[in-house]
């Protein structure tokens, strides 16, 4: 089915892709590389891009993969897979302000020493 087909083209860009470079930012911020926060922030928005199209085609499959009942919906469909929204969000909203104050930093006028 199409549903099936999304989920393996979305989980193989998820293995191939997202995965190595989640490493690669991992290994980056325990090296303090320049480039830590633009992959932080390139990981963080693929992930919710992820977490998007997945709430969005269930949203439009009627929700016919979810077991209806209130505490498993809310709890564990919600709940569990919200994590995988909220933890991007704020890692989003961190490699922005941190990328934000190095553009500041070289956008200060520079003033000559005499």
């Amino acid at each position: 089915s199409r549903s099936d087909d999304f989920t393996v083209a979305m989980e193989t860009v998820t293995a191939w892709a997202w995965g190595p470079l989640s490493f690669l930012t991992f290994l980056a911020f325990l090296r303090h590389h320049p480039t830590r926060y633009v992959l932080q922030l390139l990981v963080s928005l693929g992930q919710l891009y992820g977490d998007v199209l997945y709430f969005a085609t269930e949203a439009q499959a009627g929700w016919s993969h979810s077991d209806p009942r209130p505490l498993y919906f809310w709890g564990y469909f919600v709940g569990l897979n919200g994590v995988w929204v909220l933890v991007p969000g704020a890692l989003l909203a961190d490699a922005c302000r941190h990328l934000a104050a190095a553009q500041r930093a070289l956008d200060r006028p520079r003033h000559k020493a005499h």
